[in-house]
């Protein structure tokens, strides 16, 4: 989904583990930023490859700014530039994360003719130094077409996370970028959805339904320590991370802080100028460290997701933080994401009075089964359980084999009331 806000730092991983792919070279476009965002799937998934395989994670090439009237031009400049600095690290574990000097400018051939060979040199470059050849080239951006046939590549893979034309934070056409989708997918060996809603309304018939994840020992740790900034703020406690930005309903949100002035919100991440939240029961703190985030969510009694629901971007969300959110077991209250509308454990909502009795009914009913419940739901839905999925789709690929029988596996997703493991 839209980018997040937490310090991309995360606890260290025990060992190397076998998932099932070694010795291959991975190369993976993805729509984040690995020094600035939360974890999104290719964070997650490429860490774990990358004890047998030698991966670099190419931090968003982006598609191109908003306009210059959008509040948050300057602070994605700024960020961007701060990224540029790093170029190319390696991290513990092995992966390398390169952020390659482009210019976000697409709107004409001109400029997507100079940053497509801007873009091919340094990687060229970058493959060279790390020994990379033929690598899987993992694309999670549309604007990575332009690229992806400049490297001596081998496997192609195309990841659609959202509703790529529907995004408002660049003022591209919608028209260059459907036009960049349609020619990823015809290329792509294996299209993969991690969006329920995206999946079922595709027509491409090679591809797989890859559900999000959750890091689930991390947010269901329970630990004594508290973050010196949590401990002063009253009971009951909103609680609600990652980046905010035009997604969140600042009206509703305004609404409730008014109607429930001893409600306080924790709000956790860094947030966009366009957001601007005056009532003295929101508690801002910023970004933290994802090691970090235990000791800040167990002061929280619930944990919402305020988006707008008539935004067509979030509406095709798949939104990660929710199954974080399980993770803790406390109550979780959301927006009517499709998604998550059939998950057990979650209250929709769609007015502001139906928010307000939701997380009353949570204040005074919820019990120790019902938060046990809301972990059962994602206890196996694992990074490790989706690392395993990846490398055995990439293992037939390479094999020339089918990745997925496509008409079997969509029968099973229409059966699924809520989280499949789907399967390679």
């Amino acid at each position: 989904m839209s980018e997040s806000s937490i310090e991309n730092d995360y606890p260290k991983m025990k060992g190397s583990r076998d998932y099932g792919l070694s010795g291959k070279s991975i190369i993976c476009f993805a729509g984040e930023d690995w020094w600035i965002h939360h974890p999104h799937s290719k964070n997650h998934i490429l860490k774990r490859l990358a004890g047998q395989n030698k991966v670099l994670f190419v931090n968003s090439i982006t598609m191109g700014l908003p306009s210059m009237s959008n509040a948050d031009f300057f602070l994605k400049i700024r960020k961007k530039l701060r990224s540029y600095a790093r170029w190319l690290k390696r991290i513990p574990g092995g992966l390398y994360v390169m952020t390659p000097v482009s210019f976000p400018v697409y709107g004409n051939r001109v400029g997507r003719f100079i940053n497509r060979w801007l873009l091919a040199l340094q990687l060229r470059l970058v493959m060279f130094a790390l020994g990379m050849r033929k690598p899987i080239v993992w694309v999670a951006i549309p604007s990575a077409a332009d690229v992806v046939d400049m490297l001596d590549r081998g496997l192609l893979l195309y990841q659609i996370s959202d509703k790529y034309d529907a995004n408002e934070d660049s003022a591209l056409s919608r028209e260059i970028i459907r036009k960049w989708d349609q020619n990823l997918k015809k290329r792509a060996s294996l299209v993969i959805y991690s969006g329920r809603k995206l999946f079922e309304e595709s027509e491409v018939t090679n591809r797989y339904f890859l559900e999000q994840a959750v890091d689930f020992d991390h947010f269901a740790e329970k630990t004594t320590e508290v973050a010196e900034e949590v401990k002063s703020i009253p009971k009951p406690i909103l609680g609600y991370f990652g980046f905010m930005d035009y997604v969140m309903d600042v009206e509703l949100m305004e609404e409730v802080a008014r109607l429930r002035p001893d409600w306080h919100w924790l709000l956790i991440g860094r947030k966009s100028n366009l957001v601007k939240l005056a009532s003295p029961n929101f508690h801002y703190l910023g970004s933290k460290p994802y090691a970090d985030l235990p000791k800040y969510l167990q002061h929280i009694d619930v944990y919402v997701l305020p988006w707008q629901q008539k935004n067509v971007f979030t509406s095709y969300g798949s939104a990660i933080k929710v199954r974080e959110y399980l993770a803790t077991g406390k109550p979780v209250v959301i927006s009517p994401l499709y998604e998550y509308l059939k998950t057990p454990g979650v209250r929709i909502y769609r007015t502001v009075a139906e928010f307000i009795e939701a997380v009353e009914d949570a204040l005074a009913n919820d019990t120790e089964r019902d938060r046990l419940a809301r972990q059962s739901v994602v206890r196996d839905c694992t990074w490790d359980v989706r690392t395993q999925q990846v490398a055995a789709l990439i293992t037939r690929l390479l094999n020339n084999q089918p990745a997925v029988d496509v008409r079997a596996y969509e029968m099973r997703l229409k059966a699924s009331q809520t989280f499949d493991e789907g399967g390679a």
